[in-house]
């Protein structure tokens, strides 16, 4: 087939953002013609990446994949309006001097994140006549107000109104909507996109972390025998991290060290707390380079993923589940809905209310009762999950049959 991806995203962006680029060169190797629309990198530093500048369009060819690269605004800081200039430069970019790369395809995978790509890809759907896999990454406008984005106030009401009818409208216009969690599926059968259109498509993690050699063990003078929990990521009101540290600091097992990677806005808090309650056993690593992550993987013998309750947790699969998997280490999920069910279904997991200190509490304990060599085959066992459920071979084969059908039905 002749397949296209239209994505803001794509290599040599890291983490999310380079999972488009494992679709593709996937798909190029079953032996598709594969062609990709994207923007001019600068993910997640709001930085055009080295080797790149700012041009019109760009071609290249990787993997023996065909890609249009096209002009955007670089920003990715906080600004609402620095933010909808980066994702409207790129949309109107991608309709002006990329949507000729599209033209002549049999079939048509788009990431819906951000909703804006769906100016390109309605040209692509009604004037190239393409019919379109759209991927809904993230549920819109749920996304959006679950960043801050939108507030309560009248105005904000009426944006979310207006993104709704948008997203609607993609909806419509998609012959197939993939969906990445069975809750997301529930969700939007609940908003009016019909039941034989819905079709689950899980998404990947990075599989490359995993052979990482070596750990910041030795770096960060922890023993041998020491039981090493992580957190990695943005520290912010919808990570509930308060009540992890909370759990640290009612855990008295020598053998535990809780690692917390990253910076947000409530790192500061999060340091006092700590301070406070005497969790002398959490350390704050601060925001590591890129290139360490790898390593702080392999240093954890489990890793921790949070939501905060209600909003969309119940219905999120936080892209952290799939990585931790996909690098062979146990898991401990604070997160209610299918977060938590991959956990206990993976054999890799533990799983505790989120927001309850002490719940967390207990499943540390159990943790740490369990050693960090029985710890190392839960994390295998996860792996092997993970490749039966999540790997970007499964998800390649179940985009390609869903474009099969696609084109079958067109034909």
């Amino acid at each position: 087939m002749r397949i296209g991806l239209l994505t803001q995203w794509f290599d040599p962006e890291p983490g999310p953002a380079a999972l488009p680029g494992m679709l593709a060169r996937q798909l190029a190797r079953r032996g598709h013609d594969v062609r990709v629309l994207t923007g001019l990198p600068n993910y997640p530093t709001g930085r055009l990446a080295p080797g790149y500048q700012l041009a019109r369009r760009r071609d290249e060819i990787e993997s023996g994949v065909r890609i249009r690269r096209v002009a955007l605004y670089p920003s990715h800081d906080r600004s609402a309006l620095r933010r909808l200039a980066n994702y409207g430069s790129f949309a109107a970019s991608a309709l002006i001097s990329g949507t000729d790369a599209l033209r002549g395809l049999d079939a048509l995978w788009v990431g819906n994140s951000p909703i804006t790509v769906a100016l390109p890809m309605w040209f692509t759907r009604y004037v190239h006549r393409v019919p379109v896999l759209l991927h809904v990454l993230d549920v819109w406008p749920d996304s959006a107000a679950a960043a801050g984005f939108l507030g309560a106030d009248p105005v904000s009401r009426r944006i979310e109104r207006g993104m709704a009818g948008w997203c609607g409208a993609m909806y419509r216009s998609a012959a197939r909507v993939a969906y990445v969690s069975p809750s997301a599926g529930d969700v939007l059968a609940s908003r009016g996109v019909p039941p034989a259109k819905l079709v689950h498509v899980p998404v990947w993690a990075d599989e490359t972390i995993r052979t990482a050699s070596g750990d910041l063990r030795a770096e960060l003078g922890l023993r041998p025998d020491q039981v090493v929990l992580v957190y990695a990521g943005a520290l912010g009101e919808a990570q509930a991290l308060d009540s992890l540290v909370e759990a640290c600091a009612r855990v008295a097992d020598p053998q535990l060290v809780c690692l917390i990677a990253g910076t947000g806005t409530t790192e500061e808090r999060l340091r006092r707390r700590a301070a406070r309650s005497g969790a002398r056993n959490v350390r704050f690593l601060g925001q590591l380079p890129r290139d360490r992550m790898p390593a702080l993987m392999a240093t954890g013998d489990a890793h921790y993923v949070s939501l905060r309750p209600g909003g969309m947790s119940a219905y999120t699969m936080p892209s952290k589940v799939q990585s931790i998997l996909a690098a062979g280490r146990a898991l401990l999920v604070a997160v209610e809905g299918d977060a938590a069910a991959v956990a206990v279904d993976s054999g890799a997991g533990f799983t505790a209310r989120p927001g309850d200190p002490e719940a967390i509490a207990d499943a540390i304990r159990d943790i740490c009762a369990l050693g960090r060599e029985k710890l190392d085959m839960l994390g295998q066992t996860g792996r092997e999950y993970y490749d039966r459920v999540f790997s970007v071979t499964v998800g390649a084969q179940r985009v390609e049959e869903v474009l099969d059908e696609i084109v079958d039905a067109r034909r």
